[in-house]
């Protein structure tokens, strides 16, 4: 009997760890993003600031992700997109921490803008199964991946509203962070790195320049 070729071997793999790891990150992502949705009108009570202050409490997470995706999948592809998955979901963590334990607007805004930058991870969820999963499979995977972030939007909004009313809001962040903590060890248990990089450097100066650009066209 002639030995599996890779992309045999490939496919339990992807279906039986890549795959659902990858969409729990997604999940995760999108549930980070609605996570405030519920308290939206209480913000400006809560962090005890004025209604258009308050606003930059979503603000940030918003121009963050934007600014965040395609600059962690071109890090992705010269360094390794495991890798910047699993910084992306730290920073999305230590972000979370930060929000949890404070009251202050600057402070929050801070750690919401570092929650933000777990958007990174949506591209790179893609890239990697794009690279780890045979052909047959990617398309499935990919729209699995897609749907993730509606999945997880739709599970937050219940659960978010049922711990801000039974809990301190703060709470919210601190389930962020745990849903963060699991999708790392299961990306470091499950997920492969990629064999698949590019060549070249990553541009400092064009990062800079296109943050700019998206911060200066999406804020007004």
């Amino acid at each position: 009997m002639s030995p599996p070729t890779t992309d045999q071997q490939a496919a339990p793999r992807g279906i039986r760890g890549v795959v659902p790891v990858l969409a729990f990150a997604g999940i995760t992502v999108a549930v980070m993003q609605t996570l405030l949705v519920p308290v939206i009108k209480d913000l400006p009570e809560l962090l005890s600031t004025s209604p258009s202050n308050a606003t930059w409490v979503m603000t940030s997470t918003l121009l963050a992700g934007a600014v965040a995706t395609p600059i962690m999948g071109r890090l992705g592809d010269l360094n390794g997109k495991r890798r910047m998955l699993l910084f992306s979901l730290a920073i999305m963590v230590i972000g979370s921490l930060i929000a949890g334990f404070t009251d202050q607007l600057i402070v929050m805004i801070v750690g919401r803008a570092l929650q933000g930058f777990a958007m990174g991870a949506i591209p790179l969820g893609i890239g990697l199964m794009r690279d780890e999963l045979p052909r047959e499979k990617l398309g499935s995977a990919m729209a699995l991946m897609s749907s993730s972030i509606g999945v997880g939007g739709g599970l937050a909004l219940p659960a978010a509203a049922l711990i801000a009313q039974h809990a301190d809001w703060h709470a919210l962040f601190f389930s962020s962070a745990g849903l963060g903590v699991v999708a790392i060890v299961l990306t470091l248990v499950f997920v492969p790195e990629s064999r698949v990089k590019a060549e070249g450097t990553f541009d400092v100066f064009g990062a800079l320049g296109l943050s700019a650009g998206l911060v200066l066209l999406l804020l007004p």
